[in-house]
C-alpha cells in the first residue's frame, strides 16, 4: 500500500467513525501503518496533525448540527460526535471556533470552514497539498451557473502563523466571520484553500458582487486578538464568474484561484 492509499483509507476512516472517540493509533491500524509514519504522512503534505484534523472535522459536523437541528439539545449533540460530556465538547468546540456551542446557535448561517481532505494530486514530479472537498455544492453551482463569485485570500497568513498557529486558526474564522457578515441571505461562503475563501452569489448582477467586495474591504486593517496582541488583518479581494461552456467542477475551482491570483498581482 502506497502513501496516498494510506491517507485516503485514514481520511475514509475518520469520516465514518466522528461520532466515536477515535485516537491516532486506531486510525493507524485501520490503515496498516504505524502511528508515527500516519503523523508524518498528515505533517508533510497536509500541514496539520492527525488528531487536530480529526477534532476540526468533529466540530464541522458539530456545526452543521447545531444550525440545522435547532431543538436538539448540547449534550445530545456532544454524544452525536463522540464526547461523553458537554465539558469536554464545548472545550474543542470554542478551540475551534472561537465562540461557545450555544452562541454559535444563534447563527443563521454556516460554512464549510474545514472541509474533508482528500490525497493531494501529483504534479510536476512532487505531490501538492491536501485536495479539500467541496463538492458536495456541486449541484448548487450548476444551478447558479450565471451567478458571481467573491474571492477572498489572507494577505501574510505566514507571519500571522509564525507568532502561533492559533493566531493563524483565528485569522481564518475571522476572515470567514467577516465575509458571512456581508454575504446575503442566500449567499453561501466555502473555504477552497488554506487561507482561501469564496462567497457563492445567489444574483447574476457584478455591481452586487462588488458591492459585497467593497463591504469587506472596509474591514482591511482591523486587528484580531491573540494572547493581548493585535494582529492586523486584510484580504485580498476579487469577483468572478465561471465563463465555461461546459460546467466541470475541476474548471471552476481554477477559476477561483486564478481571480485571487490575479488580484494580488495587482496589490503587490
Amino acid at each position: 500500500m502506497n502513501k496516498m492509499e494510506i491517507l485516503a483509507n485514514a481520511f475514509d476512516f475518520i469520516e465514518q467513525n466522528l461520532q466515536y472517540d477515535i485516537k491516532t493509533q486506531e486510525i493507524a491500524e485501520a490503515c496498516y501503518c504505524s502511528k508515527t509514519v500516519l503523523e508524518k504522512m498528515f505533517r508533510c503534505i497536509g500541514h496539520i496533525g492527525v488528531h487536530e484534523y480529526v477534532v476540526k472535522r468533529k466540530m464541522m459536523l458539530a456545526a452543521r448540527i447545531i444550525t440545522s437541528n435547532t431543538s436538539m439539545n448540547m449534550l445530545d449533540i456532544a454524544l452525536a460526535c463522540g464526547y461523553s460530556t458537554n465539558e469536554s465538547f464545548s472545550r474543542a468546540f470554542k478551540k475551534v471556533w472561537n465562540t461557545n456551542p450555544s452562541e454559535f446557535k444563534s447563527r443563521k448561517k454556516f460554512s464549510e470552514l474545514f472541509p474533508r481532505f482528500y490525497p493531494p494530486i501529483y504534479d510536476g514530479g512532487a505531490y501538492m497539498n491536501m485536495q479539500k472537498d467541496i463538492s458536495e455544492l456541486y449541484d448548487l453551482f450548476v444551478q447558479r451557473r450565471n451567478c458571481y463569485f467573491v474571492c477572498c485570500d489572507i494577505r501574510s497568513l505566514v507571519p500571522i502563523n509564525e507568532i502561533s498557529h492559533k493566531a493563524g486558526d483565528l485569522a481564518i474564522i475571522e476572515a470567514m466571520n467577516r465575509m458571512q457578515r456581508e454575504a446575503g441571505k442566500e449567499d453561501i461562503v466555502f473555504r477552497i484553500g488554506g487561507d482561501e475563501f469564496v462567497i457563492l452569489t445567489n444574483r447574476q448582477d457584478k455591481q452586487y458582487a462588488e458591492d459585497i467586495s467593497e463591504k469587506i474591504r472596509k474591514y482591511n486593517g482591523q486587528s484580531i486578538m491573540f494572547e493581548d496582541k493585535e494582529i492586523p488583518l486584510s484580504l485580498h479581494i476579487a469577483t468572478a464568474k465561471f465563463d465555461g461552456e461546459n460546467f466541470r467542477y475541476k474548471d471552476l475551482y481554477e477559476k477561483l484561484h486564478i481571480a485571487i491570483n490575479e488580484n494580488k498581482k495587482k496589490n503587490r
